[in-house]
This record gives structure tokens, sequence and C-alpha cells, in this order.
């Protein structure tokens, strides 16, 4: 994958930059490292390009941006996201004290990025935050949680198994995860299952089920964990509550208001496996 061109193996040149800086969802992000795996050209090509993530995220070689600067943007694109996807409302930009011309700057990009097709602005989005955002650095778990859940939104890619019975969600996930996800019917409550898909969180494939409250989608994401890290996060205009249960994490992702998004927690809490 040097110098843009296709390998002889017929893998996407850009494939191994997307894995290695984790843009890829969680069935891509498999089936490339399968590759890698039988793929002496492409395994060597992907130690090259940790070796010079290495050599970039030493000091002094990157501008490190203003943190408030990447919170903006993703305002910013889950604003533009509500502009081109009927029934998805983002959260407001979330307000800092960044002088005024970071302001003005990002109304001017986002203004801009509307006028052409969502896939470029997307893609205009992902080249600038390559661009303020040191090699080495990885979001942290609400940073993945908050990314995850926005990145469902602008890629048009909310679930891989587009369904509001949890008797069909929950089978989909057999063999796709190394556990069994419950999956729980709460639209008496007035959350509505809206579908399931695999996600990439910590390192690991997850799983997700996604819900929605009037115009509010919530990812759910849950994977197994003995840990003991339940807690509550506000991330960018999102709400992230998370708790353990029946050897599992789980983290609700949302723009809903907490109080509502607490309500969800126990209604789920309640009726999945103890």
């Amino acid at each position: 994958m040097t110098g843009g061109h296709d390998r002889p193996c017929g893998e996407d040149p850009a494939s191994l930059n997307a894995l290695l800086d984790g843009e890829l969802d969680a069935v891509n992000s498999l089936r490339c490292e399968a590759h890698v795996a039988r793929c002496p050209a492409c395994a060597a090509e992907l130690d090259r390009l940790r070796a010079l993530r290495e050599r970039l995220a030493r000091a002094g070689v990157a501008w490190r941006a203003p943190p408030a600067l990447r919170a903006r943007i993703l305002a910013a694109l889950a604003e533009e996201a509500a502009s081109t996807a009927p029934g998805v409302r983002a959260a407001p930009p979330a307000r800092t004290r960044e002088p005024n011309r970071w302001a003005a700057r990002l109304r001017d990009a986002v203004g801009r990025w509307r006028a052409v097709p969502a896939g470029l602005a997307l893609a205009a989005s992902l080249a600038l935050a390559v661009l303020i955002t040191r090699p080495d650095e990885r979001p942290d778990l609400p940073g993945q949680l908050v990314s995850g859940h926005v990145r469902s939104l602008l890629a048009n890619h909310l679930t891989d198994v587009p369904t509001s019975d949890q008797h069909t969600v929950k089978p989909w996930f057999s063999g796709k995860t190394d556990f069994s996800p419950p999956v729980v019917d709460l639209d008496d409550r007035g959350f509505t299952l809206v579908g399931g898909r695999l996600d990439y969180i910590e390192n690991r494939v997850v799983a997700a089920l996604i819900y929605k409250r009037r115009q509010h989608v919530i990812n759910l994401f849950m994977w197994p964990s003995e840990g003991s890290r339940p807690t509550a996060f506000a991330r960018e205009g999102y709400n992230i509550l998370g708790w353990q249960q029946a050897g599992l994490a789980f983290w609700a992702v949302s723009d809903l208001n907490v109080v509502e998004l607490k309500e969800f927690q126990d209604d789920f809490a309640e009726r999945a496996p103890h």
C-alpha cells in the first residue's frame, strides 16, 4: 500500500491506515486483521505504518490543537447529520470559552460542508481530524463511546439488523460476538427497539442495541467485563450512563436528557438477566 497503489493481493490501499487509526467498523476490522495475518506484504506495510506513527508521536513533531476544537467539530458534524438524516436529532453544540474566532471558523466550515454531499463532508471532517490530532492519541472510554454513537448517525449505519423484534435481534448476534447480548423489549416503557449492530470499543468487538425515545437515539453498548466501572458522564453534548450486570458492562449514550436516560437504564436493568 506504499505510494497509494493497490497491492497484488487486492487489498484496499486505505484499509491498513483505517485499521491502524481505528476507523473501520467491527466487521471490516476483523476482515482486515485476518487478511494481514495471512499476507506478508500487508503485515510488513502495517509494521511500517506503526513505525511511522511512533516517529510522528515524538515530542515536538505534532501540534496539539485546543481540546475544545475537537468538541466543536463533533458537535458540528452531529448537527450536519441531523440536517440530512430525517428522524435523528443531534445535540446542540457544546458551549466553551474558546475565542469567538473558533466559532466563526467552525460555522463557516459547517456552511461549506452542507453545500456538498454528506459523504464528502464526512471525508473532509476526517481529514481535518487527522491534521489536528496527535497520532498517538487514543480516546478514553467516554470519548470512544461518543465517537461510536456519532459515527453511527453520520454514516447512516445505525443498525446492522434493523428490526424491533427482540427475537430477531438476539439470534443475529450468534457467532458474531463471544457472548450472548441480552435484548429487551421496552416499547411499553416508551423506548422502542430499532435494531442492533456490531461496533468496536476498547480494542474489541462489542454489541450495540439501538433504541429510540421520540426522536432521540440511544446506543446501548455492551461487552463482557468483570470490572466495576459503573458511572455517569456528560461529554460533547451527550449523556453517558454505565452499569455492570450479569458479567457484562453496559453503556448507554444519547442526547436524551439524563433523567429519561436513567429511566431507560433502570427499565433495561430490571428486565435483563441478573
